[in-house]
């Protein structure tokens, strides 16, 4: 394609998945109220020296909040949408092979990506407990309710992308794009880049939460590569016995 066909195609895309995260925002807005009760449950268990409550500042900010998890909903609830969207951007032009790996890849990437999602809300008790517990006895951690969902919807949204990362390695490999010794040899860097990504997605004092989304990340890695290595022998070993 040239430039302005590229141009063309990603508008079309991305006015597509801005549809559908506004239709899930819709539904995320009307079910923000339960959201903001489960979301601040881990306070009331707080184990610790201190007391944490939540706190609204400003007179705006409870709308605030409520736009944030609707969008952060959207985001979710339209998942299988923007997942296929990027895979068919960034592989135009696919062969019914490339369709049907396709396919696969967002029906493994919603499952995975929702599966992030949930682990990232399981992880927020243990996070919430471990960073109020350095509070002084007899003190009050309070929280402004813009500050607490930034971190929760950060933490949560940035797990769930993390736990798709290494099927997209997967379907490049497979469409032939991304070679398993080039993900093997890349080991460092995608650490590096675990790391990073880990400390942003956490709190940058607490290291429990970033071993906490490192090291599954690591673990998501290490079987993509083992997949795209098996992947490409037998590959090879197919068209050795074309020759």
């Amino acid at each position: 394609m040239p430039l302005l066909s590229h141009l063309s195609e990603l508008r079309r895309r991305l006015v597509i998945t801005a549809a559908a995260i506004l239709l899930g925002g819709v539904a995320g807005f009307v079910l923000s109220d339960a959201v903001i009760a489960a979301a601040a449950e881990p306070l009331s268990h707080v184990h610790g020296p201190s007391v944490a409550t939540l706190n609204f500042t400003r007179l705006g900010e409870a709308f605030d909040l409520r736009f944030k998890i609707a969008l952060t909903l959207g985001i979710i609830f339209s998942a299988p949408v923007w997942i296929w969207q990027t895979w068919a951007f960034l592989v135009p032009g696919l062969t019914s092979r490339e369709r049907r790996i396709g396919v696969g890849f967002v029906c493994a990437a919603v499952p995975l990506f929702l599966l992030g999602v949930v682990f990232g809300w399981m992880i927020v008790p243990q996070v919430v407990n471990l960073l109020a517990g350095f509070a002084p006895a007899s003190s009050t951690t309070m929280l402004t309710a813009g500050q607490y969902f930034d971190f929760l919807l950060k933490l949560i949204l940035g797990v769930g992308v993390s736990f798709v990362s290494p099927l997209a390695l997967v379907a490049l490999n497979a469409a032939g794009v991304l070679s398993a010794r080039a993900i093997i040899r890349g080991w460092r860097i995608a650490l590096v880049v675990i790391v990073v990504f880990s400390a942003v997605v956490t709190p940058a004092s607490d290291v429990m939460s970033m071993v906490f989304v490192g090291v599954p990340l690591c673990l998501l890695y290490a079987g993509a590569a083992m997949w795209t290595w098996a992947h490409d022998r037998r590959v090879a070993r197919r068209r050795a016995l074309q020759r």
